[in-house]
């Protein structure tokens, strides 16, 4: 019976989190919960001095806003260095590591006379078959793995393939420094044998890493996880995502109005696909996810298209989910009937947005306080002839009993046409009145959505 699926998101925290590392993250949790397996989270913060908690914050809250719940709790990288020293004893004892007592002088002759040949830039071994007693004295030593010097290391990928590397190519890497503290490549080997890793999702920059953490693992006699390493993304230009291409954190979609399953939907369509399935919803995504459908080639991420794929989740959330996630959005303290006027206006502003943005911008005239303050384009459209034919006509509106948008609007085309007039030369001076805009939903629904008490207070303002 073969074991349990179990899959790892690891972040670095030193920044943000990247759209790429939501995409790990998102592919790691998809085929795990495809499987029936888990999903583990581990913080990787050996680095503690570029570590913080602020970043470790901030990606537990992108995960969190994105859906993406892990299984366990949040293993930290440097809580296990006992545990990574320990294995790197047990490498010495069993001759697959030595004491290196190289100086950072050395050392950097090394690279500099490989770069002048034009050769990699590696360790040449020196300490590798030395004796103990030739140490220096009082020079505290590394440890560095001894790799493999001849034949070749095969990965076996999900996603690539089967790649070779020559293993004389790859030099004894350190896996414990001179300062005693385990370095990434032992850590990570060790963690993810710790924690049951059997599949290594991660993006393609770490295979590479792979071959090494391979020996490794060989070494140790540990089974070998099933390796996919997933193309990187680019920008719509084709190069490396960067800064160039606009906002690379979670957080930055968010800030821009994005909903967490749009981001998702979009993340998932970045590099492996169904068909020719575009609006894909997350019960679909965990019944079809699987590795063999990532695609080689890097993916092009179009923030056009993520907007576009945004506004279509907005049309079709439920009004009183929109209007819940708005209020979040903005931070609004509203009391029960200004919460229910909100979910009462979406269908009126949600056709019309692409973002939470654009849908506090349309549907914020429902909260306005009067009087309306009309923005500069309005104001225009409010001349003396204007404000008295509004005034005139609330109170006509008075009259009216039964306050229906159908009510409403034979009374305004009524009072347009006794005043001689056509909708379209009193309608735009009237939203103004209503919203403060001139772009705003149909002045029947606006004035049947705030009511006929609001509806008339506001015109009688101008």
């Amino acid at each position: 019976m073969s074991s349990p699926v179990v899959t790892r998101f690891a972040p670095s925290p030193t920044g943000f989190l990247h759209i790429g590392g939501a995409r790990t993250a998102l592919f790691n949790w998809l085929y795990a919960r495809n499987q029936g397996g888990k999903y583990l989270l581990r913080v990787e913060d050996t680095d503690r001095a570029r570590s913080t908690q602020e970043a470790i914050d901030a990606i537990l809250e992108g995960l969190i806003w994105l859906g993406l719940d892990w299984d366990e709790a949040p293993l930290f990288q440097h809580k296990q260095a006992e545990r990574h020293l320990e294995v790197a004893q047990t490498l010495l004892a069993a001759g697959h590591a030595y004491h290196c007592y190289a100086t950072p002088e050395e050392l950097q002759e090394m690279r500099d006379k490989a770069r002048s040949e034009g050769r990699p830039l590696k360790y040449d071994g020196r300490w590798r078959d030395r004796p103990a007693n030739e140490a220096p004295p009082g020079r505290p030593p590394a440890i560095r793995f001894r790799a493999p010097e001849s034949g070749v290391t095969v990965i076996r990928d999900s996603v690539q393939g089967e790649v070779t590397f020559s293993n004389d190519q790859l030099d004894d890497m350190i896996l414990v420094r001179s300062d005693g503290t385990p370095t990434y490549m032992l850590a990570v080997v060790v963690d993810d044998h710790d924690m049951g890793v059997t599949h290594l999702i991660r993006g393609d920059d770490h295979l590479n890493n792979a071959a090494r953490q391979a020996q490794l693992i060989d070494a140790l006699q540990w089974p070998r996880p099933q390796y996919a390493h997933i193309p990187l993304i680019h920008g719509d230009d084709g190069a490396k995502l960067s800064k160039r291409h606009g906002a690379l954190g979670v957080d930055a979609y968010r800030d821009m109005g994005m909903l967490p399953e749009a981001v998702r939907n979009y993340l998932l369509r970045l590099g492996w696909s169904h068909g020719d399935d575009e609006i894909i919803s997350t019960a679909q995504a965990i019944e079809w996810f699987n590795l063999e459908a990532i695609g080689k080639g890097p993916a092009r991420f179009d923030l056009a298209k993520l907007e576009n794929l945004n506004a279509h989740y907005l049309r079709t959330t439920p009004d009183a989910d929109l209007a819940k996630t708005l209020i979040w959005f903005k931070n609004w303290s509203l009391d029960p009937p200004q919460e229910q006027l909100v979910a009462r206006a979406m269908p009126l502003v949600k056709e019309r947005s692409k973002t939470l943005i654009d849908l506090a911008d349309q549907v914020d005239f429902v909260l306005a306080e009067r009087p309306i303050q009309p923005d500069d384009k309005g104001q225009n459209l409010l001349t003396p002839e204007t404000r008295a034919l509004i005034g005139n006509l609330a109170t006509e509106l008075g009259a009216v009993d039964d306050w229906t948008v159908d009510n409403i609007g034979s009374t305004i085309r009524g009072f347009a046409e006794n005043a001689g007039l056509k909708l379209g030369k009193i309608g735009p001076a009237l939203r103004v009145a209503l919203t403060g805009k001139t772009a705003a939903p149909g002045i029947f629904d606006i004035a049947a959505l705030i009511g006929k008490k609001e509806t008339i207070d506001r015109l009688r303002d101008i």
